[in-house]
């Protein structure tokens, strides 16, 4: 058996996350199905993170083992494992990687990209949070600043998850205008549960000038989710780029 990464992306609007659930549809209950009609064999796949319910995707590795012979040419596998997958997820390319190659323990970065927009319009729907205030960019990049580095993020964790630690080490977070719409950036090693989403919460109570740039120290300092934002809608969010030091992006 051979081990094998695929590079998919989807719209996460019409499932419930990426990861196997018993009562809802999942992506990666979507994948597997259309790997075993590919593959004529049960197939088991792990991937880099877990989106959560209406999150996207423009970047996930996937790994998977099996010997079947149409691996043996990448762009007829590719092709045929598309036409397999419903409209909304679709497979990028598939990569030979060593035995022991894991998409979620090997990944040594991950970005996410937070879309807002302030006027209403129909093609952001389920893509972008729509807001009506503009806030206050640079009091909130001001603030995100303090997100950088290596510390304990449990304040912006969903509680009862079941990881070994929270501390993360984040290497970018920063808010960028691009035409009229608003998006933060935010790389890191790796992320907790509804992590991105509590930071955006956070920093717009700060940038509406409902909290100062500091109670972005008091929030981290705390631990405390409570103490933190709102976790804001999943429509905006995107998993943008996977990094593994052993495949070229």
């Amino acid at each position: 058996m051979d081990r094998y990464f695929i590079e998919i992306s989807y719209n996460g609007s019409a499932y419930h996350g990426w990861q196997l659930q018993e009562n809802a549809v999942s992506v990666q209950e979507k994948l597997n199905e259309a790997l075993a009609i590919l593959l004529r064999e049960p197939v088991e796949t792990t991937g880099a993170g877990r989106t959560d319910t209406g999150v996207h995707a423009k970047q996930l590795y996937v790994h998977f083992n099996s010997a079947a012979s149409i691996l043996q040419h990448p762009e007829r596998f590719i092709h045929s494992l598309n036409a397999l997958l419903p409209f909304d997820i679709a497979a990028k390319r598939l990569l030979s990687v060593h035995p022991d190659a894991h998409a979620r323990f090997d990944a040594s970065d991950r970005s996410y990209e937070y879309l807002v927009h302030f006027q209403k319009d129909p093609f952001k729907h389920l893509f972008s949070w729509q807001l009506r205030d503009v806030p206050d960019v640079e009091k909130m990049n001001i603030a995100a600043q303090e997100l950088l580095g290596k510390q304990d993020f449990s304040c912006f964790s969903k509680s009862h998850t079941q990881v070994f630690t929270n501390i993360c080490d984040i290497k970018r977070a920063e808010w960028v205008w691009e035409g009229d719409q608003l998006i933060f950036h935010i790389s890191a090693d790796r992320f907790l549960r509804n992590m991105v989403r509590a930071i955006v919460g956070t920093l717009m109570e700060i940038g509406l000038g409902k909290k100062p740039v500091s109670y972005i120290q008091e929030v981290i300092a705390s631990k405390d989710r409570s103490k933190a934002g709102t976790s804001v809608p999943a429509c905006g969010l995107y998993l943008t780029k996977v990094l593994y030091p052993y495949i070229e992006n």
